[in-house]
């Protein structure tokens, strides 16, 4: 197929030009645990890693997986674009599930459980313990845990308990009578969330400075303490993973917060989707729990070692040890901000950029509290999505509610996993007098803006904060994202709009500078790339290069074959699921596909059209080159991923990076040096697997330490 010859729209809707989404997800899990593989990642990292990819697996039976069995259920016959049916899915996602935990646990203890323990940190198992230490657990366990624990006999007048998701459970098998002559049989006893899973071993006790012991040993140990005059015969631990999705009427509901209130309770005993049993659990038993549970022998995952490895990462905590994580670094500060004593000055001097984690999340924060207690400022305007339970952006906002501001915060009560500390927050604010609004209904409010009014002479001056990522100080450590602050009236105009959009009831006039979803930033990414793909049929140089979390909108997948036909370079960087396949050819040959996965969560949603080749050098060129060049083209950043739930089910927000300096830093910061990055990136193949790059004689480049290097104090 020529680069000028039309492709048939028919043709790039077949289903075999689509990767499952599901399955794209699971490859990525498996990238996550290559890092806890990985011998070059430190071992507090690597142990990091193992707990992530077993979190991530864990939400993925939640929602995903959970989805699935309701479409079994109902005999929905809805399928996405690569038309797998609900059935078909679960089979292959059972298969490859499978092979990821058994692999989970084969890291856990032949690679990672030896390593530890060269490094003197130990985990003491029962059959090992000193008399001291069974001394030592024996009071832990009369004193800190039996007054807790409650075992439950399972008869006639006790049926099997309700178990709560994730939660950590014992099967207990028993011969003899009770004090009522009732013969032995199964109990169940339920472990509080509140109790660790690692206890350290004190100094008196211990053989080293860090040595631990599992609480399910301890409770292993002095089971039988909890059915006195009866035998002990097996002690098996489970857990259960349960439907975690929300639903909320929210047309009906006349109160989203009490409403979801309600829902919040029922998530805990929501229908189960996994059943995670001990490798030593007997057939017979497991087969009892998986009727208990109503589930099918695909539903049973049976693992040797902690049925929850998430909890192991307390240990990275509990054992102090610098030198076995990634080194420290304290996130810089661009010099504007640090010689200037107010952020309303420096921002009318230039728009300013931060890039985290590598620059401080504290600009943001103090923009805020410096708007709180400014007198001349008059009203603050906020998004939050994810923001923690303690947030010192909320304490701001607080302040300057009570201190007469008019505040507005718009809460999205329905983040998943984090509705009820937003609940919480939403209280908070409007007993100090902030007005506060849930979004709008049927729409999430994902976008990351702040608004703040001043009075100055004779105007009212807008500033504003825009992001990528949420407004939360602990993720700001941990995820890549780009904040720009900017006084531009266009940019301010349009923000104040949106909020006006958010909080009543109208149309929004047509916006100057900003994509807005649900409205118009899905029809104008097709239209940019469209507009590629017209340059590149005219013979003119055309290329785009995008990054974000994941790729899975059918039309914007579609969008980008027809620009490959056409002959548009493609470069994608996407982090997590991605639906597309490159390489095809007559399709997608122009289309390249990395994911990079490493220290930060790669978190910045950037697009990047060269729309002629405006810049410093010749358009050709420009298209040419594997790295963008710096001043070309133009670049937006977003709150928004290529799904469609950003496009159609969420008010997102991209925003131009118009300022020369800023672009040229979007760029080459968050393009480039992820193009160039050859020891943490991974390239998509067409049949869907992953390929690690390696650097093949070239200078090993990694683009999260280079920027470490490039921006954090040291770098100052």
């Amino acid at each position: 197929m020529s680069a000028a010859e039309p492709v048939l729209p028919e043709r790039l809707r077949e289903p075999e030009l689509y990767l499952n989404r599901e399955l794209s997800q699971l490859a990525f899990n498996w990238r996550v645990l290559e890092q806890a593989k990985d011998p070059a990642t430190p071992l507090l990292e690597r142990l990091k890693f193992l707990c992530i990819a077993s979190t991530n697996l864990d939400e993925f039976f939640e929602i995903r997986v959970a989805r699935l069995q309701e479409q079994v259920a109902s005999s929905s016959v809805h399928a996405g674009p690569d038309n797998m049916g609900a059935q078909e899915l679960l089979r292959q996602i059972a298969v490859e599930a499978h092979r990821l935990v058994d692999e989970q646990y084969r890291v856990w203890n032949e690679e990672l459980i030896p390593a530890l323990e060269s490094d003197q940190i130990r985990f003491v198992r029962r059959g090992t313990w000193t008399p001291a230490q069974v001394d030592w657990v024996r009071h832990h366990f009369e004193h800190e845990l039996l007054p807790v624990l409650t075992p439950m006999g399972l008869d006639p007048s006790h049926p099997f308990p309700r178990i709560l998701n994730k939660s950590l459970n014992f099967l207990v098998t028993l011969q003899g009578n009770d004090a009522f002559g009732r013969r032995g049989g199964i109990a169940i006893v339920q472990a509080p969330r509140a109790l660790p899973r690692l206890i350290h071993l004190p100094k008196e006790s211990a053989n080293g400075p860090h040595d631990f012991v599992f609480l399910t040993s301890i409770i292993h140990a002095h089971v039988g303490d909890l059915f006195p005059g009866m035998q002990v015969t097996g002690c098996y631990q489970f857990r259960v993973t349960r439907n975690s999705e929300l639903f909320v009427d929210e047309e009906e509901a006349n109160d989203l917060l009490r409403a979801l209130e309600g829902e919040l309770a029922a998530r805990r005993y929501g229908d189960t989707v996994r059943l995670e049993v001990a490798d030593n659990c007997p057939p017979d038993l497991t087969s009892y729990l998986l009727r208990q549970f109503e589930l099918a022998p695909d539903d049973l995952y049976i693992v040797n070692g902690p049925v929850n490895l998430n909890r192991l990462m307390a240990i990275i905590d509990m054992a102090d040890r610098p030198e076995l994580k990634y080194p420290a670094f304290t996130p810089g500060l661009p010099r504007r901000l640090a010689r200037s004593k107010s952020l309303f000055e420096a921002i009318r001097q230039d728009d300013i950029l931060l890039h985290h984690p590598f620059e401080s999340f504290a600009p943001v924060i103090d923009f805020v509290r410096q708007a709180a207690a400014d007198p001349q400022v008059l009203a603050i305007k906020q998004t939050l999505y994810r923001t923690g339970a303690e947030s010192a952006l909320v304490d701001a906002l607080v302040s300057a509610a009570r201190a007469g501001k008019e505040v507005t915060v718009v809460i999205e009560l329905r983040a998943r996993f984090d509705e009820e500390a937003n609940i919480s927050l939403a209280t908070i604010l409007q007993e100090a007098g902030a007005h506060v609004v849930y979004g709008v209904v049927g729409y999430k409010t994902h976008a990351k803006m702040v608004l703040v009014v001043r009075r100055e002479r004779t105007r009212l001056r807008h500033y504003v904060h825009l992001g990528t990522g949420n407004y939360h100080p602990r993720t700001a450590r941990l995820y890549t994202d780009f904040g720009l602050f900017t006084c531009d009236d266009a940019i301010g105009e349009d923000v104040n709009k949106l909020f006006r959009q958010l909080t009543s009831l109208g149309r929004v006039p047509k916006l100057d500078k900003l994509l807005q979803s649900p409205f118009t930033l899905h029809v104008e990414l097709l239209h940019k790339i469209a507009r590629e793909a017209g340059h590149a049929r005219a013979g003119k140089p055309a290329r785009i290069v995008a990054k974000m979390n994941a790729l899975v909108e059918p039309q914007i997948i579609q969008a980008l074959y027809e620009a490959s036909c056409a002959g548009v370079r493609i470069d994608l960087i996407v982090r997590g699921v991605c639906c597309l396949r490159p390489g095809l050819a007559g399709v997608s040959e122009n289309i390249r596909v990395r994911s990079i996965v490493g220290r930060f969560l790669e978190h910045t949603r950037v697009f990047w059209f060269l729309n002629g080749g405006e810049g410093p050098v010749t358009p050709r060129k420009a298209a040419d080159m594997d790295e963008i060049v710096p001043g070309s083209g133009e670049v937006y950043c977003a709150s928004a991923d290529w799904m469609e739930r950003n496009f159609f089910k969420r008010v997102e927000v991209a925003f131009p990076i118009e300022h020369k300096k800023l672009h040229e830093r979007v760029v080459r910061e968050a393009l480039n040096f992820s193009l160039k990055d050859n020891t943490q990136a991974w390239e998509l193949n067409a049949d869907g697997s992953y390929r690690l790059l390696t650097p093949d004689g070239a200078e090993l480049w990694s683009a999260q330490a280079n920027l470490i290097r490039e921006l954090s104090e040291s770098a100052q």
